[in-house]
């Protein structure tokens, strides 16, 4: 890979606090940016890969080519979302959002023993990314080897916790596993920072988990917050960047997606002391 593509892993120990929504929507902002970036759908549910629009002919998906890394090509195998044919060129050439499709078939690494050869398979199937300036790295909710994997292949880790008590506690302990993981195999990993997703302005219980997790976290807490969206679903469904969402309220997540990204990029390089 060269030097300029940054690889994300969005990750998080707790399913059901809108990993890969807050997923797409990075890769919302990161179409309307203009910056060419492949999505990897790594979770076997491979949500990601439905709501970004794509549409499969006869390309390996992500799982087969992790069985066979190093004869992967993954540029014949990517698959461009739907959503890049909504957005128009910038004037350096038609825009770029391209997929590893997910599929069940991931689900054979996803177990806790993956020894050090097979942590880098996703890592060989990415050294042919050097067309894309961003990879983001959609992760099954747990710490077994395909988040494992994602994270030996990655420069960083972005965490989706929403405020409450067991998200919270389970953010705290992903923390202290991407410390131990980047001390036996990856020590240019460093964590980008905690994104807090689903936040209800009117809840008590999630202000005071937002106060907590600024204590606890500090500048790892990343901002903009991202609210509850009620048409979230819909516009997933319908396989739709938020950017292209009509309304008032999606035309704020795309503005929150945007500034998250940024700070998302920026984040990381002064943090790595800061994982506990």
């Amino acid at each position: 890979m060269v030097s300029q593509v940054q690889v994300v892993s969005i990750s998080s120990l707790k399913g059901g606090v809108g990993k890969t929504s807050v997923t797409t929507g990075l890769a919302s902002a990161a179409l309307a940016a203009g910056v060419p970036t492949l999505v990897v759908d790594l979770d076997p549910h491979a949500d990601a890969t439905t709501a970004l629009g794509v549409q499969p002919d006869d390309q390996l998906d992500i799982g087969r080519m992790l069985k066979s890394p190093r004869r992967a090509k993954l540029a014949e195998n990517v698959v461009r979302s739907s959503w890049a044919d909504r957005t128009p060129s910038n004037g350096s050439g038609r825009a770029v959002l391209d997929v590893a499709v997910g599929s069940a078939y991931t689900g054979i690494y996803d177990r806790p023993d993956l020894g050090r050869r097979d942590l880098r398979r996703l890592s060989a199937v990415l050294a042919a990314a050097g067309d894309y300036q961003l990879v983001l790295i959609d992760c099954p909710p747990s710490l077994n080897g395909l988040t494992r994997m994602a994270w030996a292949a990655s420069d960083k880790v972005a965490l989706v916790a929403e405020p409450g008590l067991f998200s919270v506690a389970g953010t705290e302990r992903t923390m202290r596993a991407i410390q131990l993981f980047r001390q036996e195999f990856a020590p240019n990993l460093s964590p980008a920072g905690i994104v807090a997703n689903r936040v209800r302005s009117g809840s008590s219980e999630h202000t005071y988990r937002l106060a907590e997790m600024e204590s606890m976290f500090g500048e790892l807490l990343l901002t903009p917050r991202i609210p509850e969206q009620a048409n979230w679903q819909q516009i997933q469904g319908a396989a739709h960047p938020v950017h292209h969402w009509p309304g008032d309220s999606a035309k704020s997540a795309a503005g929150l997606f945007d500034d998250l990204l940024s700070n998302l990029m920026a984040a990381g390089s002064g943090l790595r002391s800061r994982a506990r």
